[in-house]
């Protein structure tokens, strides 16, 4: 028994801080989803090294397991460059979005309490002024925040994970198109929310198919301009 009165083995062992290469990795990967490092960019690792202040050996086992993830291209006496998605890519991806996040419409339309509706207005809300502010990031960081909030009211953990394996992909095909898509994006977030909030699981399931189809068909539409 310890001092403090609580059980042997309640008290749980602090985790050590992550491996340097893990920190450096999340880093790297942050700035190629957000499009601070743009698809086709030539990632230098000394000069990385420099702007995260470490030495260039975690650098260079990050980029390593980016290559092996489909984020960047290591090329043989060139180096690594930021991958460049091709309109297949893209276009799997996003309709595998769509699958997953008609699904959770339908289960959140039937799950929602006031609460849930009431965090979905806060975020749209929020989504419709970064809008009005020209803010991009902020509009991105938001409508992943609002699709999530969908993801969690639906209450199927399988399909959340599912989720998250494509969600940072899905923000990094949405980020070009975000300023594209603008208050229209936002308008379809409130149809959704009023669907979800009527507990009408059909016209929840339209919206967000209709909803997804529309960013996938802007992305291909920047592509080919």
């Amino acid at each position: 028994m310890l001092s403090t009165g609580l059980p042997q083995g309640a008290v749980p062992r602090l985790e050590r801080p992550g491996p340097l290469r893990d920190r450096v990795y999340e880093a790297l990967l942050e700035l190629i989803t957000t499009r601070a490092l743009q698809p086709g960019q030539h990632l230098v690792e000394s000069e990385l090294a420099g702007h995260l202040g470490v030495s260039r050996q975690p650098v260079r086992e990050a980029l390593q397991r980016l290559n092996t993830e489909g984020w960047v291209d290591l090329r043989p006496a060139q180096g690594a460059f930021v991958h460049e998605p091709t309109e297949e890519e893209a276009d799997q991806l996003l309709t595998v979005r769509t699958l997953l996040e008609a699904e959770a419409a339908r289960l959140a339309a039937v799950n929602a309490d006031e609460a849930g509706v009431a965090a979905l207005e806060e975020l749209c809300a929020q989504g419709e002024r970064a809008v009005a502010d020209d803010d991009v990031d902020a509009a991105v960081a938001l409508n992943a925040r609002f699709h999530a909030t969908i993801m969690d009211l639906a209450g199927n953990a399988v399909l959340a994970e599912l989720a998250a394996q494509v969600d940072r992909r899905v923000r990094w095909y949405y980020t070009p198109v975000a300023r594209q898509r603008g208050g229209q994006s936002w308008v379809e977030h409130r149809d959704l929310i009023a669907a979800v909030a009527g507990h009408d699981e059909q016209r929840a399931t339209r919206l967000m198919r209709e909803h997804t189809e529309h960013t996938r068909r802007s992305y291909h539409e920047r592509a080919q301009s």
